[in-house]
């Protein structure tokens, strides 16, 4: 779609070209607001020319496809929602969303730079309390613009797992029904397929991680040669599951299934755990069953928490 269409000139677009219209439309998900839907609409149809693989039509599953929909959703979760994610996808979502008028959108009362700021809204009105937990953001925003010291606490603040853990629980709901539609959890599924439909049910977006698998320090030296890539995923920051595969959409699948094995408890939990990253001990944002672990959580990929130690030697 031609980057100069907006607002009106979209909807005027739209009502010419119904198949396109019905395709798109699709993709809406079911609690999304008109005014959401329309802004989100439009970041997709401006950004459909740097997909060439995405054509009207297509259903989910297609990697440009899905990842121009996640783009969409994290760019839309943070407009409405206030919703941050790591700086290379806050970046991405900028610019893609660069020139797209939102009518009286929320501002959050944070200090990261937001992708509109246009429209004012109080303290009390900005959102689902359980959302992204914007106010215990605020004081690791602004922790992001000094210099980190070893009395500096890295990490989630301690009341992250607890603003999180309403959407988790309203996703073991959707998941649990999905699994059930799906004849039950089982090696046939497309297991990526089931978790990104229920996450954007939900109103947010997966996030995934991927690394060549020699590019991993300590691995055993059996190991380091081998070709492939590990794939981590997250939502909201949590962590959810880890994959390996010769590729980066068999390494997402294999992680989406063990993020999946996560929902087969009676409920699920969002904890603080302690994970290595880069060689050293951190403090992470865990989903969590409540069954018995009889092994050690796998070193982390990412680490999208504000205060990040500096690599080993940095000043």
């Amino acid at each position: 779609m031609a980057g100069e269409r907006c607002g009106d000139d979209v909807s005027e677009h739209l009502s010419q070209n119904p198949q396109l219209a019905r395709w798109v439309d699709s993709f809406r998900g079911y609690c999304e607001s008109n005014k959401q839907w329309s802004a989100r609409r439009e970041f997709i149809l401006r950004n459909m020319e740097a997909f060439p693989a995405v054509k009207p039509g297509m259903s989910g599953g297609s990697g440009g496809l899905d990842r121009l929909l996640s783009l969409s959703m994290a760019w839309a979760n943070h407009v409405f929602l206030g919703c941050s994610y790591p700086q290379a996808v806050m970046d991405k979502v900028r610019e893609m969303g660069e020139g797209i008028a939102v009518q009286d959108p929320p501002v959050h009362r944070t200090t990261r730079d937001g992708l509109t700021a246009r429209g004012k809204r109080s303290a009390t009105d900005e959102g689902d309390g359980d959302g992204c937990g914007k106010r215990a953001k605020t004081a690791a925003n602004e922790a992001a613009g000094r210099p980190w010291s070893a009395a500096q606490k890295c990490g989630p603040p301690p009341q992250a797992p607890a603003e999180h853990q309403p959407f988790f629980n309203r996703l073991y709901k959707a998941v649990a029904w999905k699994l059930v539609s799906a004849g039950g959890f089982g090696p046939n599924l497309d297991h990526f397929e089931i978790l990104r439909s229920c996450v954007e049910s939900c109103k947010q977006t997966l996030t995934c991680v991927f690394v060549a698998l020699k590019d991993i320090a300590g691995l055993p030296a059996g190991r380091t040669q081998k070709d492939g890539h590990v794939c981590e995923i997250r939502c909201q920051t949590v962590y959810m599951g880890t994959g390996y595969g010769r590729d980066e959409a068999a390494a997402k699948a294999m992680a989406s299934k063990e993020a999946l094995k996560v929902f087969q408890g009676r409920k699920v939990t969002v904890k603080v755990c302690r994970r290595r990253y880069k060689g050293r001990d951190v403090e992470d944002l865990m989903l969590l069953d409540d069954l018995p672990r009889t092994q050690g959580f796998p070193p982390a990929l990412s680490y999208p928490f504000q205060g990040e130690p500096p690599e080993d030697g940095a000043p």
